[in-house]
């Protein structure tokens, strides 16, 4: 409702109920007796599929039943009807039949409970009207209770058991019930009997629920379109239809020709199907109807459940415009709040900018600019796609081309509106889906750059979950001045650093810029002055910094203090660098003091995304703009250093020397050695089981432990002739990408390969592989890689290998869709729940959910790792300590 008198009205409920006979055919138009759509000429036949009285398709055709045409506003199509010959089951009510027919007498119609536990039951159901609960238990009740009876108490005849073969074949004691005898049981159920059956008496009566006329939609639902060779092709509710109406006529002609029982029943049957296939096309225990082409037929049910269905695709979430989606890739010279986004969509998507007094010249100028002579050579420059010129009630779009532009330079007026193209600076939505929390979907500011791809800062990866192997994102142009606002103070990239999730940051240093910040500021780096200006002019640093000379007279600064150079002057800390995380030593702390980096390396547990210490504190002390200029500056310093020092991985990272390989086959060795002493001690009985568990399961426990302690071993050994030298330890240690296992199984140890937990047992009879023997119980018999992956796997090793790595793969998928459905159901129940001024949780009709938020009233990505206060850096500030 819309206007200065509308009034907001309040919905109390909203009733479903169900079409009796005589409202299907008082509310068609037309019956449909033929199965025919069109003549020779093309023209929709009476009474058939596409008769004009249920409305028109073709744009020159007036609908016969209210002379309107096709359109927005216009005809809206009618309803026919089908007079069906014989009656049938509807698919979808059938359970509602059999509970109707189970709770009943076939005889008299009255439930089959005593008037004195009708009258019970009754008042149970008003209760339930008071206090509000669910009718439903007693609804159940009835039912159960009626089930349990005889023979009817108010007319005595024995009862039968009702069974339901579906989709749609009721019986009594094993006799089928036609559907007629079905919709004769129903009419004689009573009026004041049917609230005990979940049926409101006003809204349905149970015989409607077996179809004796079945009701055509509006042409406008099931349109048919023109193929390109001339041919019309019909819509799938059309297709099934025509089957509807055929055998229709067909069993009306038999059962009034007098054929025999056997044919008409057939017939009945076949109708049945065509009915309910016309309306659930995905009923268990039918073979669903085909397309020539073997295509399921998409019926009524299917074109509205589901994702690809009207509510999911068309209501809740549809296609919209001033939208663009194109692939992903880095760009690390732009800030976190940047996005670069290609010329071409840029001269697509518009901004509406109205025309006022203040910025008429303005709007001139942009009108006229894309045409002139200086403009020609430029890469791009920004223009105007349409004006909206309003006359009255109507409004006209013009696009601008070189011809008329000079032409609407003259007639631009105040009041018009200009659509303008993008523009640097212009603020968007980006998302990529899946959208599974808030910093999937985040406001940037534009910049128009050449190319073909959407580009973004490298730390802006970890929100949207992104990598750059082929991703594609969605952007969306904001319209108004009021969402420009709001995305401005809500959504913008830098107001969505610290997570709601953990109350740490999510944008922060990844890969190559933890990488170069290593290399930077380990182990007293010296950096020549020639290199220092390189790294100083990546982040645009004009100071001074203190020069050392070393004994050959060459002038030089250090890392650490080029790194500094990024601190905030009175800022002062002390923590733990992940690099040396195993240690305790005074090198294993970063320390700042006053704003100057004084020891300590610095790595992810500084400035990385999720675990950055320095990071954070920046960001809660300096607030979002400081940490934003501080990401932007890291990013550029870190992949600076990173060009300047070189760092480059190979595969030559993983060699070891071959004492340390001999040694790891010593290790494997003595542990295989054990694994037989173990299964030598359970087939003689020696092994001892521990406590609830089977010698069996016992020995498998062992072994297992004895495969990991070996794989450790390989990886103790390999991980000491690899030092910090070397660019594949500095990675993992540092925490750029991987860890130290995936450098163990690289070049020590792959180890146990494991399906569901256990060492693997499947295969053949007795054994995993025909070539073992039967009963082996070794470790290489049951999935123990000793290779590693730089050395190569043995045949029978990669076979067990890829059943392990199946498991991973089958295992993700299964989650992903799992958790995808439970996040969707949580999201429906827990849409409308609020926070209100008060601080109250609440749901749209004011219900208390919690008395304050999250019941402490803190919002999580304002806390401290979840807690309210950092009580630690609090007292450490107010003593002056670090």
């Amino acid at each position: 409702m819309e206007g200065a008198n509308s009034i907001t009205k309040k919905i109390d409920y909203i009733e479903f109920t169900l079409l009796s006979p005589s409202e299907i055919r008082k509310m068609s138009a037309t019956k449909v007796i033929t199965a025919d759509t069109y003549d020779e000429d093309g023209f929709p036949i009476s009474m058939g599929l596409m008769d004009p009285k249920m409305g028109v398709v073709e744009p020159g055709l007036r609908c016969k039943t209210c002379g309107q045409r096709v359109g927005k506003d216009k005809c809206p199509g009618h309803f026919g009807h089908i007079d069906l010959a014989m009656p049938v089951i509807h698919v979808g009510h059938v359970k509602t039949i059999r509970d109707c027919l189970r709770a009943t007498c076939r005889e008299c119609g009255r439930l089959l409970i005593t008037d004195k536990r009708r009258e019970e039951f009754l008042e149970e159901l008003k209760r339930c009207d008071e206090t509000g609960r669910s009718k439903h238990y007693v609804y159940r009740a009835v039912i159960d209770e009626a089930r349990k009876v005889e023979s009817c108490p108010h007319c005595g005849r024995a009862v039968g058991k009702i069974e339901l073969d579906k989709p749609t074949t009721l019986r009594e004691n094993g006799k089928k019930l036609t559907p007629s005898e079905v919709r004769e049981w129903l009419e004689k159920i009573r009026d004041e009997d049917l609230p005990l059956l979940d049926i409101n008496r006003n809204a349905a009566r149970p015989e409607w629920m077996v179809l004796t006329v079945l009701p055509v939609p509006p042409v406008t639902v099931r349109p048919s379109v023109t193929l390109q060779s001339g041919e019309r092709s019909e819509d799938d509710l059309t297709h099934k239809l025509v089957d509807v109406i055929r055998i229709n006529q067909r069993l009306q002609e038999n059962r009034d020709a007098g054929a025999p029982q056997l044919i008409v029943e057939d017939l009945w049957e076949l109708l049945q199907y065509h009915v309910t296939t016309y309306l659930d096309n995905q009923t268990s225990g039918i073979p669903p109807a085909r397309h020539r082409s073997g295509r399921p037929l998409k019926t009524i049910a299917q074109r509205l459940k589901g994702k690809e269905g009207r509510f999911r695709s068309n209501l809740s979430g549809k296609r919209v415009n001033f939208s663009a989606r194109t692939v992903i890739s880095p760009d690390p010279n732009l800030s976190i709040n940047e996005i670069g986004v290609p010329i071409k969509v840029a001269e697509e998507l518009t901004v509406p900018v109205r025309v006022t007094n203040y910025n008429f010249d303005w709007c001139k100028k942009m009108l006229i600019q894309k045409f002139l002579p200086e403009n020609a050579q430029k890469e791009y420059v920004p223009g105007v796609n349409y004006v909206i010129k309003t006359a009255g009630n109507i409004r006209r779009r013009i696009k601008i081309t070189e011809k008329n532009a000079e032409t609407m330079l003259e007639k631009l007026e105040i009041g018009d509106i200009i659509e303008r193209q993008l523009m640097d600076g212009d603020l968007v939505l980006f998302n990529r889906q899946p959208s599974l929390h808030r910093m999937s979907m985040m406001a940037h500011r534009v910049k128009v750059v050449p190319y073909k791809t959407f580009r973004f800062n490298l730390c802006v990866c970890p929100p949207y979950n992104a990598d750059f192997d082929g991703d594609e994102m969605n952007l969306h142009l904001l319209q108004g001045e009021e969402a420009k606002a709001e995305a401005e103070i809500l959504m913008k990239v830098q107001e969505n650093i610290l997570s709601p999730r953990f109350g740490g940051p999510i944008i922060g240093g990844i890969h190559d810029i933890i990488s170069g910040c290593f290399l930077l500021t380990h182990k007293d780096r010296k950096v020549r002055l020639d290199k220092a200006s390189y790294l100083l002019a990546a982040i645009d640093y004009k100071g001074d910094l203190p020069i050392h000379v070393d004994e050959n007279g060459e002038r030089y600064v250090y890392g650490r203090d080029i790194f500094s150079t990024l601190l905030p002057k009175d800022l002062t800390m002390k923590y733990k660098s992940k690099v040396y995380a195993d240690r305790d030593t005074s090198e294993a702390y970063v320390v700042i003091k006053k704003g100057v980096l004084k020891q300590g390396t610095i790595d992810e547990n500084s400035i990385g995304a999720f675990k950055g210490k320095l990071l954070d504190r920046i960001l809660r002390d300096y607030g979002m703009d400081a940490g934003r200029e501080f990401i932007d500056k890291v990013t550029r310093l870190g992949i600076a250093a990173c060009t300047i020092f070189g760092f480059t991985t190979s595969i030559d990272d993983e060699d070891i020397p071959e004492e340390a390989k001999l040694k790891i086959q010593e290790g494997l060795e003595e542990a295989m050695e054990k694994i037989k002493q173990l299964i030598h001690a359970y087939e003689n009985d020696e092994l001892e089981a521990l406590p609830g568990r089977s010698p069996e399961e016992t020995l498998e426990m062992e072994i297992m432990k004895v495969t990991g302690k070996a794989r450790d071993m390989a990886g103790e050994i390999a991980g000491e002739h690899l030092g910090l030298e070397n660019s594949a330890v500095i990675m993992a240690k540092s925490g750029a990408r991987g860890s130290m296992l995936n450098l163990s199984q690289m070049s020590g140890c792959v180890g146990q390969q494991a399906v569901r937990g256990e060492r693997i047992h499947r295969g053949y009879k007795h054994r995993t592989l025909p070539h073992f023997k039967k009963g082996d119980l070794g470790a290489q018999a049951k999935g123990f890689v000793a290779s590693s992956y730089k050395r190569g796997l043995t045949p029978t090793e990669y076979f067990f290998h890829s059943m392990g790595g199946r498991e991973g793969l089958v295992d993700t998928a299964v989650r992903t869709s799992r958790s995808g459905y439970m996040q969707r159901r949580l999201i429906n129940a827990l849409e409308d729940i609020r926070v209100e001024e008060d601080g109250s949780v609440r749901d749209a009709s004011g219900k208390i959910i919690q008395f304050i938020y999250g019941e402490d009233g803190v919002d999580p990505a304002r806390s401290y790792n979840g807690d309210a206060v950092d009580i630690d850096s609090v007292i450490a500030d107010v003593k002056g300590e670090i």
